[in-house]
């Protein structure tokens, strides 16, 4: 069923913390008909440590990966967020904008044609799972960069989850920081904003979160204080399950909140 190739870059995060994001990732894409090209020689594009200490090492570190995919003239798929935050703000300060798209993943499955694939693909509707989608910062913003149109309203997770099944919650925090990388330097302020998250998605009536950042996962998933837990899921985990792909429950165990036994409540696993 093959019928889009696109250069991927995984970066750092989704071959160790965040492989569950990975394994997801591929799985969802090839099932919807899209060959992933992982980058050869890829390397670190600096994340969140470089733009901080040096100018010239925040535009090199991505920028040199932006030329291994230029090469292989394709468009070019960011899954981690941070990641696609970086490499699309040295393609601005680079001036290379119209030389290849780069996608994230929420934007990519959102397309008309990969939701109407979605569709054809569901086997296991979400059964109406109560779950909200949190884009975090660096999908959407700043604007200037990633050439959102709604920066601080995303809604492409929302439609992908509701192509399948899920009652997916509207809240005004899908883009609220986490606190994101500051989460050893002043861990007590993570936990702050997470567990405030957290009170916000059961506001909403949600009981799960839908992700596609390993930082926003990372924090979400080990600083809510004291119960309830609300378990968080990367969004490609979600479709996995939805589809029926056989590696769809192969990392929930590396989860700190299970969210097994949410997920057999809803029926959706034995």
């Amino acid at each position: 069923m093959t019928e889009w190739t696109l250069s991927y870059y995984p970066g750092c995060s989704l071959e160790g913390t965040a492989k569950e994001y990975d394994v997801s990732a591929r799985a969802v894409c090839g099932a919807l008909g899209v060959s992933l090209e992982e980058l050869p020689d890829w390397s670190c594009c600096g994340a969140s440590s470089a733009h901080r200490t040096d100018e010239g090492l925040a535009v090199a570190l991505p920028g040199r990966n932006l030329d291994i995919a230029i090469g292989r003239k394709r468009d070019l798929l960011i899954p981690c967020a941070a990641c696609y935050n970086r490499v699309k703000a040295a393609q601005v300060a680079r001036g290379t904008e119209n030389a290849l798209a780069v996608v994230n993943l929420p934007e990519l499955l959102a397309r008309p044609e990969l939701l109407r694939r979605l569709r054809e693909r569901i086997v296991r509707p979400l059964a109406e799972l109560p779950v909200v989608p949190y884009y975090g910062c660096l999908l959407t913003r700043p604007a200037k960069v990633t050439g959102s149109p709604t920066p601080f309203n995303p809604t492409a997770m929302d439609d992908v989850l509701f192509a399948a099944g899920a009652q997916v919650g509207r809240w005004g925090d899908k883009t609220t920081c986490c606190g994101a990388s500051f989460t050893l330097a002043e861990t007590g302020i993570v936990r702050r904003l997470c567990t405030g998250l957290r009170d916000a998605a059961i506001e909403a009536g949600a009981r799960a979160f839908a992700v596609a950042c390993p930082m926003c996962m990372a924090n979400l998933d080990t600083r809510q204080q004291a119960p309830p837990a609300v378990p968080v899921l990367y969004l490609t985990e979600l479709l996995a399950l939805a589809m029926g792909l056989a590696d769809a429950q192969s990392c929930w165990a590396g989860h700190r909140i299970d969210p097994r036994p949410l997920l057999r409540e809803y029926g959706l696993i034995e």
